[in-house]
């Protein structure tokens, strides 16, 4: 249902509570949703990435399809009406194809072997092809090829990721550890016990001296609007650094995966100073126990009460929208739009637990 003009109002309905548009999960990873309780909380990035790959593969194909389908009637209940979403393949063809909420799909490009990039380049183009043939024919679905994460994408692979399009979206995992920032100026910590554990040769790369985050956009075009995940432990300068340097930047911020993996919040009220553009995702049922937009924001509130719900609404809503460049369509209730509206009681009450309608 799309919002009219003014018209004659036959009747009006009052609702108690507040009235809000749809949710954008601007990071999501559904095709994770199979590992949802694998995976132990707290033990840090390293230990948990170096078991995703290693159990990602234990449910069989039709666990894991169902698992995708439930997560996506989970969001839908949760109020969340588009989605970033990860796909290292393109197992997620099927929940995009039933047309619930709006998906970009960020088909993630990963080798750190320069000798090797044309070849995972290629891996990353058999799904972004798959993707992109769906989306001919509906409105609703998109994709780019972005880069996982700097420990995981070689300066070739960056490079041919940034020409694939100029204008497509960049989102990446960032600064989710110190030992990102770490291996980067000195090629030592545990990013480099990551890389050996996965047999991952790193013999050509060379520490750039500088933060991850200042490394890598030397590989990427200025052009792109670039989404920023997790940020956990992105400072300060780097964040001035991007103000500086690009044109659209979003800090993506998962709360509870950050608590679920590191228990540690990133320095949310540097970025609200910095005056950057903030948007909120889930992350994975793996590092998750719920895809719930609303239940992110209460975490944020819980150790960062002084931030009021006017502000993080909005992050939820239009600034979601505007990372997934779909500001034109969802994020704001407004003549022209179809962002879904919904109905929010008890947003915020300190006990109990706040009940959402779907209105449209």
């Amino acid at each position: 249902m799309s919002i009219l003009d003014a018209a004659p109002v036959d009747e009006t309905a009052f609702y108690l509570g507040d009235i809000v548009p749809g949710f954008v999960n601007a990071h999501c990873h559904t095709e994770l949703s199979h590992m949802k309780g694998l995976l132990p909380e707290h033990t840090g990035l390293i230990p948990f990435l170096k078991s995703v790959p290693f159990r990602r593969n234990e449910k069989s194909a039709e666990e894991k399809t169902q698992a995708r389908l439930s997560a996506l009637e989970e969001m839908v209940a949760n109020g969340i009406v588009a989605v970033g979403d990860i796909a290292n393949t393109s197992d997620s063809l099927d929940i995009r194809s039933l047309n619930k909420m709006h998906f970009h799909s960020f088909v993630e490009a990963l080798g750190f072997s320069e000798v090797n990039a044309a070849r995972s380049f290629g891996y990353a183009m058999q799904s972004y092809e798959a993707f992109e043939a769906q989306a001919h024919s509906e409105k609703m679905l998109r994709q780019s090829i972005t880069p996982h994460a700097p420990y995981s994408v070689s300066p070739a692979l960056f490079r041919m990721i940034d020409v694939l399009e100029r204008d497509s979206i960049i989102s990446i995992h960032n600064q989710e550890s110190q030992a990102e920032s770490d291996y980067y100026i000195s090629k030592e910590g545990s990013i480099k016990e990551l890389l050996q554990a996965l047999n991952i040769d790193d013999s050509l790369f060379q520490p750039t001296g500088k933060s991850s985050l200042r490394s890598y956009m030397d590989w990427l075009s200025v052009g792109h609007p670039f989404l920023f995940v997790h940020n956990t432990y992105t400072p300060r300068e780097d964040v001035q650094f991007i103000k500086t340097k690009l044109r659209q930047a979003f800090w993506c911020l998962c709360p509870n995966a950050n608590l679920y993996i590191e228990n540690r919040l990133p320095d949310i009220d540097m970025f609200i100073e910095e005056e950057v553009t903030i948007c909120i995702g889930t992350d994975s049922l793996a590092s998750n126990h719920q895809l719930s937009i609303l239940a992110e924001l209460y975490s944020i509130k819980e150790q960062y009460p002084h931030v009021d719900w006017e502000k993080m609404i909005t992050w939820a809503t239009y600034n979601g929208a505007w990372a997934l460049q779909m500001q034109d369509t969802i994020g704001t209730i407004e003549p022209g739009k179809r962002p879904g509206i919904l109905h929010i009681t008890g947003l915020e009450q300190t006990a109990g637990t706040p009940v959402i309608s779907r209105l449209f």
